[in-house]
C-alpha cells in the first residue's frame, strides 16, 4: 500500500477508535451515574453525543474508504476496512434507529423496558473497536 495514503488511513482509524473509546466505553456509561442525571436526561444527552459521534464516525469512514482505494491496498487492509465500515453501516442503519425509537417512547414518558438493542450496539462497538485497531496496525504496517 502507498505510504501516504496508509499514513491517512492509520491515522483516521486510530482517531476514530479514540473517539469510541471515549464516547461509548467512557462518557455513555458515566453519564448516568452523576448527581441529578435522570435517565430521559442521560438518554437525551446521550442521543445528542451519539449523533455527533455517528457524523464524525461516518467522515471518518469516508476518509479511510478514500485512503484505502486510493492507496492501493492489500487484501487484509482493504477486508478490514470493508468491516469497518459494514459494522458502521449495521449500526446507524439497523440498530440505532430501534434504539432512537425507545428514546423517543421514554421521553415521552413511558415506561419502556430494556432493550435488546443496546446490547446490539455494544456487541458491534467491541467488534468495531477490535477492527479499528486491526485496521489502523495493519495500514501503519505498510508506512
Amino acid at each position: 500500500m502507498d505510504t501516504t495514503w496508509a499514513a491517512v488511513a492509520g491515522a483516521a482509524s486510530f482517531t476514530w477508535l479514540g473517539m469510541v473509546l471515549a464516547i461509548s466505553f467512557l462518557e455513555a456509561p458515566l453519564k448516568f451515574r452523576a448527581p441529578g442525571v435522570t435517565v430521559p436526561l442521560g438518554l437525551g444527552i446521550g442521543r445528542l453525543v451519539f449523533r455527533a459521534l455517528n457524523i464524525a464516525e461516518a467522515l471518518l469512514a469516508l476518509v479511510v474508504v478514500v485512503a484505502v482505494t486510493a492507496g492501493s491496498p492489500t487484501a487484509p487492509v482493504a477486508a478490514l476496512t470493508g468491516v469497518v465500515a459494514a459494522l458502521l453501516a449495521v449500526q446507524l442503519g439497523a440498530v440505532r434507529p430501534v434504539l432512537n425509537r425507545r428514546s423517543d417512547r421514554i421521553l415521552a414518558g413511558e415506561d419502556a423496558p430494556r432493550s435488546a438493542a443496546h446490547h446490539l450496539y455494544i456487541a458491534l462497538e467491541l467488534l468495531k473497536t477490535v477492527a479499528l485497531v486491526a485496521l489502523g496496525a495493519t495500514a501503519l504496517a505498510a508506512v
